[in-house]
């Protein structure tokens, strides 16, 4: 039975742009309800300004309670001060996010693309040396809510890029949810033909109800890798049409029918989504 890795992304992405803010408390309940369901690997939090994403204040405090366990918990980080605040509160793997376009990448932020990847670049030898895991993520990998369609050769330019630089993982987002099925396979199967399957994940939202059928077609190219969010919150605040994420638990249970294995008890699952909706009940 294959095994397939889930990584949750909830506490962070899930979590960033609904209206009700979560209490450290309410966000370590949350992880440990998804430990227990069996999910090892999650994203917690991010070290960005309170301003700009107030839910994820005081990710120092919830890294500190959460130092004693045995999953693998990341951070997303936008530039070199956050990688700072990541290595001062023992982050063991830092989330990094380059949009696929100009416009896209200065509205999320406020740089170019250019100067981007040159922090970016340095940000990667220093987790190197500091023996941080680091993973890119590479967002509106399909589509761009500002220049529309992004193409294919770009998005594999970038990848080889980002991989002679060293980093550990690339993550194709489709962050507003516009990619197709077929879409899905071209670019995985350029992708894991050139570099192999190994070192990508693919993070969908679904946006337009075609999240799993994606997960299945990045599946056939080789993929092993998703990201996704309990009770399918979230969305990012700076794209525009980016609604929800793909469930955890629509893409456990339709990997479970499928014959895969994942590690995750899915009625666990379920008293985590219910926990979930609890906390956010008045959205």
């Amino acid at each position: 039975m294959k095994k397939i890795f889930v990584n949750e992304v909830g506490p962070r992405d899930g979590l960033q742009n609904i209206d009700i803010i979560l209490n450290v408390s309410q966000r370590l309940q949350l992880i440990q309800s998804l430990e227990k369901a069996g999910i090892n690997s999650l994203e917690v939090g991010s070290f960005v300004s309170p301003k700009a994403v107030p839910a994820m204040d005081k990710t120092d405090i919830l890294l500190e309670q959460l130092s004693n366990s045995n999953s693998n918990y990341s951070v997303l980080i936008p530039n070199s001060f956050g990688y700072k605040q990541a290595k001062k509160n023992r982050a063991k793997e830092v989330c990094l996010v380059l949009c696929a376009t100009e416009s896209m990448n200065i509205e999320n932020i406020n740089k170019s693309i250019k100067d981007t990847i040159t922090e970016f670049k340095n940000i990667i030898n220093l987790a190197k040396k500091d023996q941080i895991r680091t993973k890119i993520y590479i967002s509106v990998a399909f589509e761009c809510p500002y220049e529309g369609k992004v193409s294919a050769e770009y998005i594999y330019d970038l990848t080889k890029e980002f991989f002679l630089y060293g980093v550990n993982e690339v993550v194709i987002a489709d962050t507003i949810g516009a990619a197709r099925p077929n879409q899905v396979k071209n670019l995985f199967r350029k992708l894991v033909n050139a570099f192999g399957s190994s070192d990508f994940s693919a993070h969908f939202h679904d946006t337009r109800n075609l999240a799993l059928s994606n997960v299945k077609v990045a599946m056939e190219e080789g993929v092993t890798k998703f990201d996704s969010c309990i009770a399918g919150l979230g969305g990012c605040p700076f794209a525009p049409g980016a609604s929800g994420n793909l469930a955890t638990e629509d893409l456990v249970s339709m990997l479970h029918k499928e014959g895969y294995e994942t590690g995750i008890d899915e009625q666990m699952l379920r008293n985590s989504a219910k926990l979930a909706a609890k906390f956010t009940e008045s959205l």
